[in-house]
């Protein structure tokens, strides 16, 4: 049997927003036959530079690596001018991203939509399958 390709991912996410992001990476760690590392910067592992382009740099250096970007499309996402720039970011850094419609909301932000190379919806076996499928 082959061995597993470990996947990188970036995971964008809003800390004040941030059950959907562990939602998320609690089902990508026991998915059985599929492995990934997390480059996201999550809040128990912010930045250390705490000036704008200090910030920006680091999460450069966080989406570099990555293979993708999966942005988690609450309405938050609209708003968030970090979430922007880690859009921006993952599409001139010309990474794949997977978008995902929140659980429960109708709406999903254009942004994410409109920067998206696939969108799928707030389910386990979807947003897997979208990372089989989608990034190497």
């Amino acid at each position: 049997m082959p061995g597993l390709r470990t996947r990188m991912l970036f995971i964008s996410h809003a800390w004040a927003h941030s059950t959907h992001y562990w939602t998320l990476v609690e089902w990508l760690n026991d998915q059985s036959y599929f492995a990934w590392s997390n480059c996201s910067v999550p809040r128990h592992d912010a930045c250390e530079e705490q000036t704008s382009a200090g910030l920006k740099r680091c999460i450069t250096r966080q989406i570099n690596p990555a293979q993708g970007v999966i942005i988690l499309g609450g309405m938050y996402a609209a708003y968030s001018g970090w979430i922007e720039y880690e859009i921006d970011e993952a599409l001139r850094l010309e990474k794949t991203i997977i978008g995902v419609h929140p659980w429960g909301q109708e709406r999903t932000p254009q942004i994410v939509q409109d920067a998206a190379n696939v969108m799928v919806h707030w389910n386990r076996a979807s947003i897997i399958q979208a990372i089989r499928n989608n990034i190497d």
